[in-house]
């Protein structure tokens, strides 16, 4: 079985290095051109069932990747976007400009502690580790040779792959912060995930300038 992880298309609030979070954007013309460009090249590759987060970023990044094909799209809240609480929409300048244990978002993870309201990484894993193991996992079962999609959001997707590489916290963005439209691929033999494909690690925008 085939899993396919990818990050929304790019939003306005993307360009400004913003934390989205739970805040509902739209892609805007770039991320709806990444959407489209990922589509057309993995047009040929069969996928058996699309979930997307229900933020609109998400999902329409998944119609567009879906493209005419035929392939049912499933809204789950369980992968959206961590919560960030009361700084929403903040600035990643702003953001690291405090001594609350929010700074270490990127930096330090393991110390990383989110604003008030928000959602810790912990509790981000545990949703997505359920997410696997109750709505992905079983799919082997019935289809061994299965093709699936995950369409959502940068620090979810880092969440879900703690569990998918069984490693902690510490180094929960693994090799970085995954790019707008870019895969991820890990194959399932019933037991255990392997990573397949990842696309190359690019320099993480929010942080570009802040040191």
């Amino acid at each position: 079985m085939e899993l396919y992880l990818i990050r929304h298309g790019t939003t306005d609030w993307n360009k400004e290095r913003r934390f989205q979070g739970r805040v509902d954007r739209e892609l805007n013309k770039e991320g709806r051109e990444l959407a489209i460009k990922l589509g057309n090249r993995i047009d040929s590759i069969p996928f058996d069932l699309i979930f997307s987060s229900p933020l609109i970023r998400a999902y329409e990044t998944a119609c567009l990747i879906r493209g005419r094909r035929n392939i049912q799209i499933i809204r789950d809240a369980s992968i959206q976007e961590l919560s960030f609480g009361k700084m929403e929409g903040v600035p990643y300048t702003e953001w690291i400009k405090t001594d609350h244990p929010r700074k270490y978002f990127f930096t330090d993870p393991a110390k990383y502690l989110p604003p008030e309201g928000g959602e810790t990484f912990q509790e981000a894993c545990q949703r997505t580790k359920l997410f696997i193991q109750e709505k992905i996992e079983p799919l082997y079962q019935t289809n061994p040779d299965g093709r699936y999609m995950i369409v959502s959001h940068g620090a979810l997707l880092a969440s879900m792959i703690c569990y998918l590489e069984n490693h902690g916290i510490e180094n929960f963005w693994g090799k970085g912060l995954k790019g707008n439209c870019e895969e991820t691929v890990y194959s399932f033999d019933g037991k255990t995930w392997t990573k397949t494909l990842e696309e190359e690690t690019k320099k993480n925008p929010y942080e570009e300038g802040t040191k």
